[in-house]
């Protein structure tokens, strides 16, 4: 029952800088400086550096080994032109901040532009230079060949750190790949590492927590998982389409109609292959989502109507906190409840607390968990808490990630 993914040898940074002088040399980095932004008292600035100080081991290691960097990333969601809320100055800002000197930055029409072409040329021995929001350019996620030859042109190498990136086929993660000596960078060798303890031959019992809204965004990785796991403990709006499957009332919860059968074949599933899926007993619910809204705890299969569950009930949360107790092995991935609005944080606050104090591997992944995770603090008491959402369930799921299959060795 319990399969192992084989994958090929990467190119790492290490071997790029044993095997090459980079003195003087020019290395274009996808970094994943995707971070949220927030209004300040000169305009935009960085809200959460995250995802900026987990790059500043790699853009350190190449400093020292005396590159010239040309930083690369997306943004949010632009459609592929410029948008003034998803430029890169704030980032630069903030990256210039961390490292203690000038990040060269210039306002563009996207990273391939003519006048962000000068701009690199122009750019000092040693420097840094972060180019404007990839996605400023609708090539980018069309994994232009053409785009990605204008950006090897400002470099001898590349490396890729962006692992939360790495499951998209783009012009920055994998076409320019192809077009120069390349090498995954310090974050995502780490990311890789990590995942993998879960997929090859973790320690036993091995419980995944899956929350979030949609069923849709975890099916792949919930049947991959039933190949794998001991136990999955649902949570969050998806196990409302679970217990319609099984027959339950929800109320006016979030469903997936559309799914309720594929729900019904992974209950079945999981039975037939021993493997303990664990939805919420009862739910916290509401007749709307307030902060100040009336609370009323529901069995989750018997939820009256004008109620909807925003949070796993105290049963619930007793009886997932009993299962993960005994695990060896734990990966987390989304939230158990709209975690943003109390009280309907509870639950996964407390879930977090006994992950956070397990003898056991500890992974948690996905943007909202991670938020989560962060309200709590306890996140120096997770053993990795990875950066990238999808790229982390299609890993786990056993997906071919593009930008990370460009870096394997030949």
């Amino acid at each position: 029952m319990k399969g192992t993914h084989g994958r090929a040898p990467l190119r790492t940074l290490e071997h790029l800088i044993e095997e090459h002088d980079l003195q003087g040399k020019r290395v274009l980095v996808r970094v994943d400086f995707n971070v949220p932004l927030e209004e300040g008292e000169d305009g935009l600035q960085v809200a959460d550096d995250t995802r900026i100080r987990a790059a500043l081991p790699t853009i350190d290691r190449l400093q020292a080994a005396g590159a010239t960097l040309v930083l690369v990333s997306h943004l949010g969601r632009p459609k592929g032109a410029p948008e003034e809320r998803y430029r890169m100055g704030p980032v630069a800002r903030r990256l210039g901040e961390l490292l203690g000197q000038e990040v060269r930055y210039l306002k563009t029409d996207g990273p391939a532009s003519p006048e962000q072409q000068r701009y690199v040329e122009s750019a000092p021995s040693g420097s840094i230079t972060l180019l404007e929001n990839s996605r400023f350019d609708a090539r980018e996620t069309a994994n232009d060949i053409e785009m990605a030859r204008t950006l090897a042109s400002y470099a001898d190498f590349y490396v890729n750190d962006a692992f939360g990136a790495a499951h998209r086929a783009h012009a920055t993660t994998e076409a320019v790949a192809r077009l120069l000596p390349s090498a995954a960078g310090g974050l995502m060798s780490g990311e890789l590492e990590a995942l993998s303890k879960l997929t090859n031959d973790p320690a036993r019992p091995f419980v995944v927590v899956l929350g979030g809204a949609k069923v849709s965004d975890k099916l792949g990785v919930i049947e991959s998982l039933l190949d794998q796991a001991d136990a999955i403990i649902i949570g969050g709006a998806m196990a409302y389409t679970f217990e319609l499957a099984n027959g339950g009332r929800v109320g006016g919860s979030l469903v997936e109609p559309d799914l309720v059968d594929t729900a019904k074949r992974i209950l079945e599933t999981a039975q037939e292959r021993g493997v303990q899926l664990l939805l919420p007993a009862d739910s916290l619910c509401a007749q709307e989502l307030e902060a100040d809204a009336e609370t009323q705890v529901f069995p989750s299969n018997d939820i009256p109507d004008g109620w909807a569950g925003y949070d796993v009930g105290p049963q619930a949360t007793e009886e997932f906190s009993a299962l993960l107790e005994g695990a060896r092995t734990v990966f987390w991935n989304g939230p158990l409840g709209v975690f943003e609005t109390p009280p309907f944080h509870t639950g996964t606050t407390a879930v977090a607390t006994v992950v956070a104090g397990l003898d056991a591997y500890t992974v948690v992944g996905g943007g909202d968990s991670i938020a989560a995770l962060a309200a709590t603090g306890l996140q120096d008491d997770i053993d990795h808490v990875s950066t990238g959402g999808g790229a982390s369930l299609e890993f786990v799921e056993g997906v071919d990630l593009p930008g990370v299959k460009a870096l394997e060795a030949d």
